[in-house]
Formats: C-alpha cells, sequence, structure tokens
C-alpha cells in the first residue's frame, strides 16, 4: 500500500530503484520475463520479451554509447529451454540493474519507457504530462473542454514541485515542468478520477496520495472522485472562481471539503458575518460556488460549514448517511436539495430550513410521516420513492401545496393499495388535474373517478358535521334551567338563559354553511 506522504519541507534522500526479474511465462512460442520494479514505497510489475530488451538496448547504445556487451547475447536454439531461460533471467536483471546505477537521477527516454516509468514514476509521470500538455495544451484550453488528470499525476507533480530540482532534468525541452504549470494557471474545467483498489499492475492506492490543487488558479468547474478529501491540499484556492464542486467517493465531513483549515482553529465565523463571541479565525466564503454535489460519501450531518456556501443553488448529499436536516437555513438560495437515499426518518421543523426549496428528493430513506412538508409552499417537485409511507392522510400534509407539480411515492407501502393512484390524487382537491404522480400525467378516467371520490368524501364530511351538530343539540336541550329566585308573593316567570352556554344551532344553518 502506499503511504500517505506529507507535504513538510523536509525530504529524505530518494532510494536507489530497482529492477529485478521475478520469473517468465512461456506466450505462443517464445517467452515473456516478467519484471518487478521499486522506487521506493511504490512498486509495479511489467514483461517483456527478450526482442523487446534487444530493441532498447540499440537505442541505448546508439544514444547514449553504452556498452554494446552489456545484453546478454541472442540465442535461435534452444532458445526456450528452461535452463537457458533461468540464466537469461538472472543476465537480463544484472542488465537493468546496470542500467539504473548508470542514470540514476533521470533515466533515458527509452530506459523510461520500456520500465513504464511514465505511468509510475515521479519524473516520467511529470515528463509525460509536459510533453502531452506542451503539444495539446493550447488546443485544450480552446476547446474549453474538462481536463482529466489522475490522483497520481497530481501527486507526481506535488512531489516534483517539493522536490526542488530544475524544472526541465532530462534536458528535453519538451519535458519541462513550466508547460504543466502554465497550462493549470488557465484551465477552466477539472476532473481528477482514482481508482478504487491498487492503480494498473503496482501496489499504488491513488486514493490515499496527497496532492495540492493550489496550481490552478482559474477553477471554474471541478469533480474530484475515489480520492481522501484529508489528503487534498490547496483545494480552497479555487474559492474566488470556483462555481460548480463535485466530491464523490472522497468524504467523510462536509469540512473536510469546505474548510479543511478548520481543524486548526477552535472557533471560526464566515467572512462578513457579525461577530458575537471570540473567534480565532475568520474564514472567506465560496462566493462563486452555486452547485456542489457531495453524493456518494460517508457524510453523516449537514455541519456548519454550508455557511461558507451561502451562494448555493443545487446541493447533492444524496447516498450518505445523514440522520438530521440541519444548518440549511442559512441557504437562502437553494432551490433543488437532494437527500435521497440517507438514514432521515423525521422532517419536523424541516420547512424553517428550506423555505424556497423548489425540488426536494427525499426518497430511499426511512419516512414513515410527512408532516413536516406541509408549509414548503415554493416546491414544484417532491420525490418520496423507497420510504415507509403507510397511510393515505400523509399525503394530506402536500396536498395543499399551492406550486407542487411532480410527486413520487412508488416503493411505499401506501403504494400497493386499491386505487393507490386515484386515491391519492383525490388528495389534492381542485389541483389533482395538475399534478405528475410518479411520471405519469393523470388521465382522463382517473380525473373522474377523483371527482367521484371528492363527492363521496364530501357527502361524509356533511354527514359527520350533521351528526356532530344534532349531537350538541340534543346535549344543549338537555341542560338544565337556571334557578331563579324570587319572592313567594310574585308570580312564577320565565328562566333566562344563561349567556355562558351556547346557543343552539338549527341543523338546517349547517347544511348551509358547509354549502
Amino acid at each position: 500500500m502506499a503511504a500517505a506522504l506529507s507535504f513538510g519541507p523536509e525530504r529524505e534522500a530518494e532510494p536507489a530503484k530497482e529492477a529485478r526479474v521475478v520469473g517468465s511465462e512461456l506466450v505462443d512460442t517464445y517467452t515473456v520475463y516478467i519484471i518487478q520494479i521499486t522506487d521506493g514505497n511504490h512498486e509495479w510489475t511489467i514483461k517483456h520479451r527478450y526482442s523487446d530488451f534487444h530493441d532498447l538496448h540499440e537505442k541505448l547504445v546508439a544514444e547514449k554509447k553504452i556498452d554494446r556487451t552489456l545484453l546478454p547475447p541472442k540465442k535461435i536454439i534452444g532458445k526456450n529451454s528452461r535452463s537457458l531461460v533461468e540464466k537469461r533471467e538472472k543476465d537480463l536483471e544484472v542488465y537493468l540493474q546496470t542500467l539504473l546505477a548508470t542514470f540514476p537521477d533521470v533515466a533515458p527516454r527509452a530506459l523510461a519507457h520500456f520500465l513504464h516509468f511514465h505511468f509510475y514514476e515521479i519524473n516520467g509521470i511529470t515528463a509525460a504530462l509536459a510533453e502531452e500538455l506542451f503539444e495539446k495544451g493550447e488546443q485544450l484550453l480552446g476547446a474549453g473542454e474538462v481536463f482529466a488528470i489522475r490522483p497520481l499525476q497530481l501527486y507526481a507533480v506535488t512531489e516534483q514541485l517539493q522536490q526542488g530540482k530544475p524544472t526541465c532534468a532530462s534536458g528535453d525541452a519538451k519535458t519541462d515542468l513550466g508547460h504543466i504549470l502554465d497550462f493549470t494557471c488557465r484551465l477552466r474545467y477539472l476532473k481528477v478520477s482514482g481508482t478504487e483498489g491498487p492503480f494498473g499492475t503496482s501496489n499504488i492506492q491513488e486514493q490515499l496520495l496527497p496532492f495540492d490543487l493550489s496550481i490552478f488558479k482559474s477553477l471554474h468547474q471541478v469533480e474530484i472522485s475515489h480520492c481522501d478529501a484529508k489528503h487534498i491540499r490547496g483545494l480552497v484556492t479555487s474559492k474566488p472562481t470556483l462555481a460548480t464542486m463535485s466530491v464523490r467517493f472522497s468524504a467523510t465531513s462536509m469540512k473536510e471539503v469546505l474548510v479543511p483549515e478548520a481543524s486548526e482553529f477552535d472557533e471560526w465565523e464566515p467572512e462578513g458575518t457579525a461577530l458575537e463571541g471570540p473567534v480565532t479565525a475568520i474564514i472567506p466564503t465560496w462566493q462563486a460556488l452555486t452547485t456542489l454535489d457531495l453524493s456518494h460519501n460517508s457524510i453523516s450531518e449537514i455541519d456548519e460549514s454550508v455557511k461558507l456556501i451561502p451562494k448555493i443553488e443545487y446541493l447533492d448529499l444524496s447516498h450518505n448517511g445523514v440522520l438530521v436536516v440541519d444548518n440549511l437555513q442559512h441557504l437562502y438560495n437553494l432551490v433543488h436539495l437532494d437527500l435521497s437515499y440517507n438514514k432521515l426518518s423525521s422532517l419536523e421543523g424541516v420547512h424553517t430550513k428550506l423555505g424556497n426549496v423548489k425540488t426536494l428528493n427525499l426518497a430511499g430513506n426511512f419516512l414513515e410521516s410527512l408532516s413536516g412538508l406541509h408549509k414548503l409552499y415554493s416546491l414544484v417537485n417532491l420525490d418520496l420513492r423507497d420510504n415507509r409511507i403507510e397511510q393515505l392522510e400523509e399525503v394530506k400534509s402536500i396536498g395543499s401545496l399551492p406550486c407542487l407539480e411532480r410527486v413520487a411515492l412508488l416503493n411505499n407501502p401506501l403504494s400497493i393499495i386499491p386505487d393507490y393512484r386515484t386515491k391519492v390524487l383525490s388528495q389534492f382537491g381542485e389541483r389533482a388535474s395538475e399534478i405528475c404522480l410518479d411520471d405519469a400525467a393523470t388521465t382522463e378516467k382517473e380525473l373522474d373517478t377523483v371527482e367521484v371520490l371528492k363527492a363521496i368524501q364530501k357527502a361524509k364530511d356533511v354527514k359527520s358535521k350533521l351528526s356532530n351538530t344534532e349531537k350538541k343539540v340534543g346535549e344543549d336541550t338537555r341542560l338544565p334551567a337556571a334557578p331563579c329566585v324570587r319572592p313567594s308573593s310574585s308570580p312564577p316567570t320565565a328562566a333566562p338563559t344563561s349567556a355562558s352556554l351556547p346557543q343552539p344551532i338549527h341543523s338546517n344553518q349547517g347544511i348551509r354553511g358547509d354549502e
């Protein structure tokens, strides 16, 4: 496993690279030699037949004037015999070790490619990247397309800059590190994608490699996946320009991404906040960021770092472990929120945090009640699939929302009841025709059924009110009259009705009131 190296200024001397021939295999009619390269903590495996060695040797003899007799001679008869192969394995290992000792700092281009340095070794990686950008950099920038780069490449550039060596150690101007720095200063769209396991034939775990993004000065959009957010440096330098950011399969908290420096301070507040107590740091906000995708991470809470993204309009926190909707009241511009496939079980008070949201995805949670949604008056699209909603009554919480147009309720216990669609649509009253339920527009037949259900429900309501009214009238008539105290000689008079008693309501008045 690759070691997670620090960015500190002190650096140990680089260990010598090694090449060992660890075995061979017969492919068709020729033998392929298996070679293991070691460079510090990194190892990788390559395979070459003897003719590849011969071609390499010819180039090095011509370009670097190495001894022609250094390579073991070519054999025709018995070339695949076990004894010859074993001897050749040892001889070829000596050959490679001699070449590495001859060129300890920067390997010649032919040798570097033979040993796959351009894939796995710091100098080889940066040289290959520099040459690519020398040839295609201006074209890539002009096209305005997303430039994809591996964490290992960024790690190599970071390490190269830390070494303080000349930017063109090989002497080939095309491989000058300056080509990379010029390109990164102007790049607007960046994608950094790592691998889940070892990279290629190596033991290098890309997601554990540290790298520095401060070399990018003009980023408008960045996508990062399968990296360790704790090992990413310099992303905050893009705060003035970054409008869209995606960090997936990489973070355990929002703070790791939005305010990595928070761990250095006891108390911090966003820039521009009215300070009420002692703080140890004022943190600049992501003033240009409007879209943030933190899906597919291991985030368990929506922490206070959201204060640093006040202009966010689109926030995706799907496929995490969020338990509670919190702190989003700071995001006044938020209109699209994706909290699908988290661990939410309650929505109580959510309207106080999501006042302006138009699209809300809550699919794949543990929700049984929708009572917290009844005041989201701006809501247009609502996804509630794959939850635990059983009762039709819960739909009433969203039935009166004036702007709601699209609702998804599939894969809830509720969705398997008979006449599910029409019973749900009837909860929206006069707006039933405007609702698209489960990605299907309401049909005329469904609307007719909804009207029947509404009429039946209205009759039930009227009957219930009549019953309650008559019951109340009966209770009023059975109440005893208030006692009247009078002189014995006075004629009897009718007892006045007590002002504290409710006046009876005639049943026909109740009917008119309902109509």
